[in-house]
């Protein structure tokens, strides 16, 4: 019944179960219920709810929240976002609650105790390095819904991400003066990155004219009324903890030239045209220099007229001048940006401006020779005009007349070296310029010189030492002087003087007696101590002497044998037979030792040469044989010790004959060759073998395998019945040894094998001593034909068997039982 009725209206009458579904209900209108059970008896009382029930949709907890997201992470702290639930319910979001649980924990704890509406909520004084994991739940007036889904583990710490840049710039930029640029771009990067501006590798600072804006995610560099000076290479760095970003732009500010540098240079100066330089302008600005333009006028009117305004160069002809009137000139330099300012010259007359050049001043004579000297000079004024040749002339002191000393041309040189004087002649020399307008006055003459070679005192020799000595005599040695002096070395004057006393004597009287660089002085006392030095002389005089650096007792001097190979003496030494076989070695030692040369430890053989000279000795062998091979050792020995050396020599030859040739396996048409390889290789590795053969009745060899490797070779194709020889050679790098041959002819048949056992044996007949046999032909006959059929008794229980005889046909009587 409706709760404002009270009247009773039956639902169903039917119900069996303990529950029912009462429709037809009023959305927002409220009843009481009642029931009752009933039987067969009847119906027993009503049961009613206790209080009435409004008609209305139920209300639940809340659906998950949606896309619960973590926004920002720090070491401390984390930033988390999320949607409301798609249903609510059925009834409003009263709060959230936002829970954590720490990894390796278990349990989620509520983050807030406070009531959270909000959906975004920033959970702080976390611990750096610390992993979580959140989730959200909602509430309503039923109660908390289930929580969202968990984000993924979110660890404390500072997020990082690498500066990125996006430049709207290119590489390089063109500015004209007075415009403003600016150079922006975007960037990024966590921590946020620092930005900075450099011009040519200087920090670029805000002023009057440069504005630099950074916000978080844009730069910018802007210049206001561009100057020249603003040129350069601007680079912004983006850098933060985790790295950099560079950007780089080429600026270039562009402006006319600055004028031309002066003075405007007159080159040449004549009655008509005129020839001027300059230098280019300090700055070109920016862009280069396309030409330059060229304006003339005369010095006492106002008209500008052009020259040229093509010119590249920095240097122009001025033509179409008046003779005798003054003229200026002016120069702009163009870009493609514009024109300079002018660049004006001083006046210049129109006029032939140019005389022969100076005359020289006195020329230095030197390198004097018995038939040369050089003569040395200063360029004059030229007078306006390049000098094109120098006019040099001589004269003997006495004479009166000046003589050219070539009719060559000499030039762009300041010095000539003049030929064919005539020694003992005294000289004197002067000089003349001469150029397109004529010559010059001469110098005044040079100071006299007399045509000779000029001789000094040579330089002292170098480097004397004592080379050998013996109980009375002292060896010495050196090197000429350095400088001759000019003048031959006649020779060396060699003195010596014992230790203690302070004379010097004479070793040689004159310098001729000793012209080469070595000297035996001889007649000394033996024990005593010496001292030497040795003078150069020449026309001009003696040197000053060069002493041997220590004193030098006078004794024999004994030196162990010391032996210094050639090349021929290395370890092991190859020589092809039939060439020569050469060892040397030089020997050192005093006294010169003895020398003896052995093989094997025994004595040499006679065949070879052997040759001791006093720095050495010489082993030669002609036409070597295979015998000649070996060690061969030198010893060499005096007083003081001995040496020995030994070299293995090896004579390359052909190999020997191969050993232990043997025939196998002979068949009709084939027999099997076997041998082992020589004893003596020749020194070579043996390359291949050589097999022939020859039919016995033949006097022709006939070769079957000329490139085998192998010991063994299957000799083929030979006629039944036939009888051959076969050898066989070794062969290597020198040639083909000698053959080794069978010993005996070798038939081609197949091989005979016994018959096989009479078949089919029985007695035909018997008496008292005699038994009459028969039998049959055996299946196989061993390659052979049966000659006879051996007959065999045996009394029984004996152990031997008893020879009868020998029968050609198949059947024998045996007698004699």
């Amino acid at each position: 019944r409706e709760s404002d009725h009270r009247a009773w209206t039956p639902v169903s009458y039917t119900v069996t179960r303990q529950n029912a579904t009462v429709q037809g209900l009023t959305e927002g209108k409220a009843y009481f219920f009642r029931i009752a059970a009933e039987n067969i008896i009847g119906m027993g009382p009503f049961t009613e709810t206790t209080k009435e029930i409004v008609i209305r949709d139920p209300i639940t907890v809340p659906d998950r929240p949606e896309d619960l997201e973590v926004k920002a992470v720090t070491k401390n702290s984390v930033t988390l976002t999320w949607n409301p639930p798609k249903y609510n319910g059925g009834s409003d979001i009263t709060m959230y609650v936002l829970e954590s649980r720490l990894i390796g924990k278990e349990k989620f704890h509520r983050v807030t105790k406070e009531k959270m509406l909000d959906r975004k909520y920033t959970v702080e004084g976390l611990k750096e390095g610390d992993t979580y994991e959140y989730r959200v739940s909602a509430c309503n007036i039923v109660g908390q819904g289930k929580p969202s889904f968990c984000t993924k583990p979110i660890t404390c710490k500072d997020e990082i991400a690498p500066p990125s840049l996006d430049l709207d710039f290119r590489d390089k930029l063109i500015v004209r003066v007075g415009e403003a640029f600016s150079l922006t771009g975007r960037y990024s990067g966590k921590p946020a990155p620092k930005v900075t501006w450099l011009k040519d590798y200087t920090v670029v600072k805000d002023d009057d004219r440069t504005k630099i804006k950074t916000t978080p995610t844009t730069l910018c560099l802007g210049i206001l009324k561009s100057v020249r000076e603003d040129s350069g290479k601007y680079c912004v760095t983006v850098e933060n903890s985790t790295g950099s970003r560079k950007g780089f732009c080429q600026v270039n500010v562009v402006d006319r030239p600055s004028p031309p540098v002066g003075p405007v240079i007159f080159d040449e100066v004549h009655k008509d045209h005129m020839v001027v330089s300059w230098k280019p302008p300090l700055d070109d600005g920016g862009s280069e220099i396309t030409n330059y333009i060229i304006e003339k006028k005369d010095a006492h009117r106002d008209m500008w007229m052009p020259v040229t305004s093509a010119t590249v160069k920095t240097t122009c002809k001025i033509p179409k001048l008046l003779e005798g009137k003054e003229y200026q000139i002016r120069i702009y330099a163009e870009n493609l940006y514009g024109i300079s300012d002018p660049l004006i010259s001083d006046e210049m007359k129109a006029k032939d401006r140019f005389r022969v050049p100076d005359a020289p001043e006195q020329p230095v004579v030197k390198d004097v020779t018995k038939d040369s000297a050089v003569v040395v000079w200063n360029k004059p004024y030229d007078g306006g005009k390049p000098i094109t040749n120098y006019i040099v002339e001589k004269k003997e002191t006495m004479a009166t007349r000046w003589v050219r000393v070539t009719k060559d041309p000499i030039f762009p040189g300041t010095q000539f070296k003049v030929p064919d004087l005539l020694e003992g002649c005294q000289y004197e020399f002067r000089v003349s310029a001469e150029n397109e307008i004529g010559v010059s006055d001469p110098s005044p003459p040079s100071k006299p010189i007399f045509a000779r070679d000029p001789i000094a005192k040579p330089s002292p020799p170098v480097n004397p030492e004592a080379v050998d000595k013996t109980k009375n005599s002292v060896d010495l040695s050196w090197q000429p002087p350095r400088h001759d002096g000019n003048g031959k070395i006649i020779g060396y004057l060699v003195e010596y003087q014992q230790v203690g006393d302070e004379e010097w004597k004479k070793a040689n009287l004159t310098a001729d007696s000793c012209p080469e660089t070595k000297y035996k002085v001889t007649g000394l006392t033996e024990g005593l101590t010496y001292k030497f030095r040795v003078k150069a002389v020449n026309a001009a005089g003696e040197s000053e002497p060069a002493y041997v650096p220590d004193p030098v007792e006078v004794k024999d001097r004994l030196e162990p044998p010391e032996l210094i190979l050639d090349a021929n003496m290395a370890r092991e030494q190859h020589v092809k037979a039939g060439d020569t076989l050469r060892l040397s070695a030089v020997i050192k030692g005093v006294p010169f030792p003895k020398v003896s040369w052995k093989k094997e430890d025994r004595e040499v053989s006679p065949k070879a040469d052997i040759e001791v000279t006093g720095v050495g000795s010489k082993l030669e062998i002609r036409n070597t044989v295979h015998e000649d091979g070996g060690i061969y050792s030198l010893t060499v020995e005096n007083p003081a010790g001995s040496k020995t050396v030994s070299v293995k020599v090896v004579v390359l030859d052909k190999p020997g004959p191969p050993r232990n040739l043997q025939v196998s396996e002979v068949r009709s048409d084939s027999c099997y060759l076997t041998w082992m390889e020589p004893e003596d290789d020749g020194g070579s590795v043996i390359t291949n073998y050589v097999v022939e053969r020859k039919d016995v009745a033949s006097a022709q060899w006939v070769a079957i395998s000329s490139s085998s490797k192998k010991r063994s070779h299957m000799a083929k194709y030979l006629i039944e019945g036939t009888q051959y020889l076969f050898r066989v050679a070794a062969e290597n790098q020198f040639g083909r040894g000698p053959y080794v041959e069978t010993l005996k002819p070798i038939k081609a048949i197949d091989p005979l094998h016994p018959p096989g056992p009479p078949k089919n044996l029985h007695h035909v007949d018997v008496d008292k001593t005699e038994v009459s046999l028969v039998w049959n032909r055996p299946d196989r006959d061993g390659g052979a034909e049966i000659t006879g059929y051996l007959v065999e008794y045996q009394e029984d229980g004996a152990d031997e068997w008893t020879k009868f005889q020998t029968v050609p046909m198949l059947d024998c009587v045996v007698t004699g039982l």
